[in-house]
């Protein structure tokens, strides 16, 4: 298979959103873990896989974040914060960032050459839709790839894609068979 236009970035599929026993468990993580898989060949080495982890410090609004959330206050080796075992292995890029979205400078130099933002991962309601607002704001062109996405529910998934999908044509959702060019 060529390789698809653009940039693959694999949002957050880290132990703290897929063990089901996780206060941050995302119930559909193994459905987005099954699109992920699908859309790594179609972009080589142009893939870079994100994790988010707490801060040494919150500050800002962040303080009563982890006031809700104080079982996150862990160090960035702590298991919680590890890939997936399945896509540890494959992360041969990594991006990590104490913030929902991963726009980082890194990200951004990775995605230049071609311009386009692919994104996967987990939660779109949450780390996906800041990551594709603050690519879009910056240029990018962005496809979220719904079937390979996950939130903490089906109805935030549905409404984070709704939202996502009405900042065309800066930001489209696609299929994973949309995302690598297959046709029926």
């Amino acid at each position: 298979m060529t390789t698809a236009p653009g940039h693959l970035a694999v949002i957050d599929m880290q132990r703290v959103f897929a063990e089901p026993d996780s206060p941050w468990a995302t119930p559909r993580f193994t459905d987005a873990a099954a699109g992920v898989r699908r859309l790594l060949p179609a972009f080589g080495e142009d893939v870079t896989f994100t994790r988010f982890l707490a801060p040494a410090k919150p500050e800002g609004a962040w303080q009563a974040y982890y006031d809700v959330w104080p079982f996150a206050l862990q160090p960035p080796d702590a298991p919680l914060w590890r890939l997936t075992d399945e896509f540890a292995v494959r992360a041969r890029h990594l991006v990590d960032a104490p913030t929902f979205g991963k726009w980082t400078p890194e990200l951004a130099s990775r995605v230049a050459p071609s311009g386009r933002l692919v994104l996967a991962g987990v939660s779109t309601d949450c780390c996906v839709l800041s990551t594709a607002l603050a690519a879009a704001d910056a240029g990018a062109e962005v496809l979220v790839v719904a079937d390979a996405c996950a939130g903490v529910d089906d109805d935030s998934h549905a409404k984070a894609l709704h939202v996502m999908d009405l900042y065309r044509p800066l930001i489209r959702v696609v299929t994973v068979a949309e995302a690598v060019g297959e046709t029926s």
